[in-house]
């Protein structure tokens, strides 16, 4: 890590106060008890349900253990529907499965710890591998595959967090595993919107994950988020990935610009 990193790690840190440790000590003893209980659950609800409960209710509880308060707005999703979100935050996880239930495309980098492989395989994860065009065949079928489990598969378009207040770049390479001719399969932006506490809940620049983690873990304050389910896409809008991208940019950017001009009159 660079000066300038370990600066702003040693800084966060500090941000931290004394008092607030043990808040943190019992969210994360909160957490351990609901993952050793999620997990049986999960593997015992299998065999009985496609749709298995459990990875909802566990991200939705890692949400609340972790001061989470979600609203919902806007078109109510339909079932068999991708969504193009922002990332602002680890907290969208959780916000968006208590939002719709939904699983989620991630790359394959994220594929390469075991533990967090296997914790994503349960929840119907589907790794994108963006530099091997031979995988993306297979990578359409687990697509559908999980579709047909949970309903509704989420994509960050982006590829990385921002610091919630503007979108990064949307990368159309990511969305190599959407089938944009599927008129069956809606495809709908969303915008996740922690209004004014975007800039302390985000996770950017040096900020190490961990970092990040227990300085949300040490808020008393709730973590307000709106999620905001916009209108699908349709028309040219769906013609092929690179116009899949920069259509639900540009919604999710449109009503970033609105919810911003409504909050500076009120």
């Amino acid at each position: 890590m660079n000066a300038g990193a370990a600066a702003k790690a040693s800084d966060v840190k500090r941000r931290i106060a004394p008092w607030a440790w043990p808040l943190v000590a019992i969210r994360l003893f909160a957490l351990l008890v609901l993952l050793l209980a999620c997990v049986p659950a999960y593997y015992l609800l299998a065999p009985l349900t496609r749709r298995n409960p459990a990875p909802r209710f566990f991200l939705t509880s890692v949400g609340r253990i972790s001061g989470l308060r979600v609203t919902m707005r806007g078109s109510s999703p339909a079932p068999d529907t991708f969504f193009l979100a922002n990332h602002v935050s680890w907290l969208d996880i959780p916000a968006l499965s208590h939002a719709s239930g939904t699983a989620f495309i991630a790359h394959d980098g994220l594929a390469d710890f075991a533990p967090l492989r296997w914790l994503c395989t349960l929840n119907d994860t589907v790794f994108v591998a963006r530099n091997r065009r031979s995988t993306v065949s297979e990578q359409v079928e687990q697509v559908r595959s999980a579709l047909r489990d949970t309903g509704a598969l989420t994509i960050f378009p982006e590829g990385t967090t921002s610091d919630g207040t503007d979108l990064l770049p949307f990368k159309s390479s990511l969305l190599s595993a959407i089938s944009t001719d599927d008129d069956t399969v809606a495809a709908q932006p969303v915008w996740v919107d922690y209004g004014s506490d975007a800039a302390e809940i985000a996770w950017v620049g040096e900020e190490p994950g961990l970092d990040n983690a227990l300085r949300i873990l040490a808020r008393t304050k709730p973590v307000r988020v709106t999620v905001h389910f916009l209108a699908p896409l349709t028309g040219e809008d769906r013609r092929d990935r690179k116009a899949l991208a920069r259509g639900a940019q540009a919604a999710i950017r449109h009503a970033m610009e609105t919810g911003a001009m409504e909050n500076s009159r009120a």
